[in-house]
């Protein structure tokens, strides 16, 4: 398909432009019209000048995120249950839009919705916004008849998303905030306090101890080479992000988040609480349990957990019951095991797992406000601990020459 720029007038006589993808002139033009935009120009736009705003779009402007996801959801809820058309509301999502990267994926999504796809596969095509999970609930939407409701449940599961991550950000800011000023006084220290040490030291010739010797082979190495280090570091940087980008990196590194002193347990109730959530909006959308799933696998976005509930199809498919498939997996703890076992007899699993999702993100909402506290000895220890190294290899070799200067 080509990239067509045109110009023309919309139902209340306003001019109109932009760009849409077309097989050919005439094509653009029936877009446009079924629209509701009466084209005036369209001309070709050719393949160098059509990627250069994209390149530009991709590299200075944010990708969408969490909000711009959640006030779609619920712009659309609103919309639809309105009952206003689909490709009007985009249209005027679209125009609305502060994101350019969002606005130009609706656009074309009503593009795709003029050629005849349906709104979920439209959405599909942009799978670095709107992920499987928001896509085939879509889907489950349109097929009953639905939307607005869809819309409705990926909202509240959006906004539940972003609030738990937001407290788990907001409670982390203060120990990373610690960290960094401990590492930039480390390297103040080494980079201009341990040099002056070091003459005066070497002035007097005398043997120095090995905390002090360990200190000054670093600060001289850090001085003399420190192009060195920073080469070293952005190497480290680059392979760690390289080897997260693979499976095996993003499971080993998922699954060691979960055995973090103090966050590990944080983060596994976190990772629960969003694995009930899915699954109680993908159950009552109405998505088959395999589906549902393999969905929530990827919805989880933690590779450790998502492989345990892949691992829950195999013994369905065999028959099994799903809390029996969830204990296999030795993942979830005995509340969820529990309600998922009410759940399957009472025929209310998805009202269970939403009373666990309530559950944990009222616990993990508790435990992220008092972080802080917990994380205060930790912080106390690793700076102690610096400060005491740092002290040792400073002040014992002055302590000597001060008790040699005595002698004299």
């Amino acid at each position: 398909m080509a990239v067509f720029k045109y110009r023309g007038r919309d139902r209340g006589g306003r001019l109109v432009n932009g760009e849409l993808n077309a097989e050919n002139p005439s094509g653009a033009a029936t877009q446009l019209i079924q629209s509701g935009v009466t084209p005036v120009r369209i001309e070709p736009v050719s393949p160098a000048s059509a990627g250069l705003p994209v390149m530009r779009l991709k590299l200075f402007t944010p990708k969408p995120g969490l909000s711009e996801l959640m006030l779609f959801a619920r712009q659309m809820h609103a919309l639809t249950k309105a009952g206003i058309p689909i490709v009007r509301a985009l249209k005027g999502l679209a125009d609305s839009s502060r994101n350019p990267p969002m606005a130009a994926a609706l656009l074309d999504v009503i593009d795709s919705l003029n050629a005849g796809r349906d709104l979920a596969g439209s959405l599909a095509k942009h799978a670095d916004i709107f992920p499987p999970l928001f896509v085939n609930v879509v889907r489950v939407g349109e097929n009953s008849g639905k939307l607005d409701e869809a819309f409705q449940r990926l909202y509240q599961y959006v906004a539940f998303d972003k609030f738990t991550r937001d407290q788990i950000a907001s409670a982390l800011r203060y120990p990373v905030i610690v960290l960094v000023a401990v590492a930039a006084a480390i390297a103040v220290v080494m980079g201009m306090v341990v040099p002056k040490f070091s003459k005066i030291f070497a002035a007097f010739g005398s043997e120095l101890p090995t905390p002090t010797r360990i200190i000054i082979g670093v600060s001289n190495f850090t001085v003399g080479y420190w192009w060195l280090v920073l080469m070293a570091i952005a190497a480290i940087t680059l392979s760690l992000r390289a080897w997260l980008s693979t499976d095996a990196g993003r499971y080993a590194w998922d699954r060691a988040k979960m055995r973090l002193p103090i966050l590990g347990g944080i983060i596994l109730r976190a990772t629960l609480a969003r694995f009930a959530r899915a699954f109680t909006m993908t159950s009552r959308a109405g998505v088959p349990l395999l589906d549902a799933l393999t969905l929530v696998s990827h919805a989880v976005q933690n590779e450790y957990v998502g492989q345990h509930v892949r691992s829950m199809r195999e013994y369905i498919e065999r028959g099994d019951a799903l809390s029996r498939a969830a204990a296999a997996t030795g993942l979830f703890t005995p509340l969820v095991l529990q309600m998922l076992a009410v759940g399957e007899e009472t025929g209310r699993v998805d009202d269970m797992m939403d009373e666990v999702a309530d559950f944990y993100d009222r616990d993990v909402a508790n435990d992220v406000e008092n972080l802080g506290t917990l994380m205060e000895p930790m912080l106390i220890i690793i700076v102690g601990g610096v400060v005491l190294v740092l002290a040792l290899g400073v002040f014992l070799p002055m302590w000597d020459l001060a008790g040699v200067a005595m002698k004299h």
